[in-house]
């Protein structure tokens, strides 16, 4: 990656300026937060597909005899379970069961993992895993290494078979291969972070701008669009996946989240398993809720949350669902009142301001139609 006095750059940054798309600060590197808009690229990744640089997410490298013992100390997921060419959700976690960051693990190799963190925490996650290894395993900071592209939406899997020969059609999803998109050698993923299927292409920095021509140029008949931070986060929250700094932190536990199927208490002692196991056995005293905006008006970060007249909650992310045509949030609410129906009130400028409830995620892809079914 780039370094300046200003905000880093991606690989990829003279063709984002070169598109008109318009850039931003976001933790520390200068990224396209929309080109033609953010709808629009919304309704392309729901429809057809987009294109994301995502090359300012963090990667670590653990590696060494004892590198599946670190992992399964470190993380909350059960990495044993992964083979070389899988990948898994997870959490680097705090004794008291909150996540220090959620991450991406893929196995390489059985004595080798890459860990994808979010771009905030790169540092941040880096320095809290060298000190925690255990003899045997060694942690490289590798974000230099690694430019990352994300295709997303379901004219992906036809996008990316034109330029790869690789057979990206029979790759399952959290699996990974090793293959040459555009001619450079890469990490194929099908993995994402819009709702969608897709893919995750990671590649040294130098061949990024290659595969990202390469990708539009197979798009063209297939509405591709290049997608910026504006609609990565809309996507993601339509999906209902959780964004750290805003709706999961240190201070949020695992299971409040919502993300206890990534809590694996069966696989042996790991940092945070004695809070989460009372947890579950008690119980939380708060969830983190779901609702849709029953007034007009839409709710951001921060906004207080009331029930009944009374202080609830404040939102941790809220916006404009651009392919639901709904205003929709999250809350963290006590349990007994994040329960599908739940009348709240979203406080916005001095103002109570109706939602309610509702179950999530608040959009789900619909199922593939098998081949041959269908009518005459």
């Amino acid at each position: 990656m780039t370094a300046s006095s200003g905000p880093r750059r991606t690989p990829l940054h003279a063709l984002h300026v070169a598109a008109g798309a318009r850039m931003v600060d976001f933790a520390g590197w200068d990224m396209p937060v929309q080109y033609a808009g953010v709808i629009e690229e919304h309704i392309a990744v729901r429809r057809c597909a987009g294109l994301f640089d995502v090359s300012h997410m963090g990667e670590i490298v653990v590696r060494g005899p004892s590198a599946l013992e670190a992992l399964q100390r470190l993380t909350c997921n059960d990495a044993s379970r992964l083979s070389p060419g899988m990948a898994q959700y997870s959490a680097l976690t705090t004794e008291a069961g909150t996540p220090v960051d959620d991450v991406l693990v893929y196995r390489l190799a059985p004595q080798e993992f890459l860990l994808v963190v979010n771009a905030a925490n790169d540092a941040k996650d880096v320095a809290w895993v060298r000190e925690r290894l255990p003899r045997g395993a060694e942690a490289e900071h590798a974000s230099e290494r690694f430019a990352q592209i994300a295709l997303q939406g379901p004219s992906a899997e036809a996008i990316l078979a034109a330029a790869t020969p690789a057979r990206v059609g029979a790759l399952a999803s959290f699996r990974f291969l090793g293959a040459e998109v555009a001619g450079v050698p890469s990490i194929v993923a099908r993995t994402g972070y819009t709702g969608e299927d897709g893919f995750e292409i990671y590649c040294a920095p130098g061949g990024a701008e290659a595969i990202w021509q390469a990708l539009t140029a197979a798009g063209k008949g297939h509405g591709l669009q290049p997608a910026g931070l504006g609609a990565r986060d809309t996507l993601r929250l339509e999906a209902c996946l959780p964004l750290y700094g805003q709706d999961i932190d240190e201070t949020t536990s695992l299971l409040e989240a919502g993300l206890g199927f990534i809590v694996r208490l069966d696989k042996g002692d790991f940092l945070g398993r004695e809070a989460l196991a009372r947890q579950k056995e008690h119980g939380v005293p708060r969830r983190l809720a779901g609702f849709e905006m029953v007034e007009r008006g839409v709710a951001r970060h921060g906004y207080p949350v009331a029930a009944g007249g009374d202080p609830a909650g404040q939102v941790t992310s809220g916006t404009y669902a651009p392919f639901l045509r709904k205003n929709i949030g999250l809350v963290y609410l006590p349990a007994a009142l994040a329960r599908e129906g739940q009348e709240l009130d979203v406080i916005i400028r001095a103002r109570p301001v109706r939602a309610r409830v509702v179950r999530t995620p608040f959009y789900k892809r619909p199922k593939p139609v098998p081949r041959g079914a269908g009518g005459a």
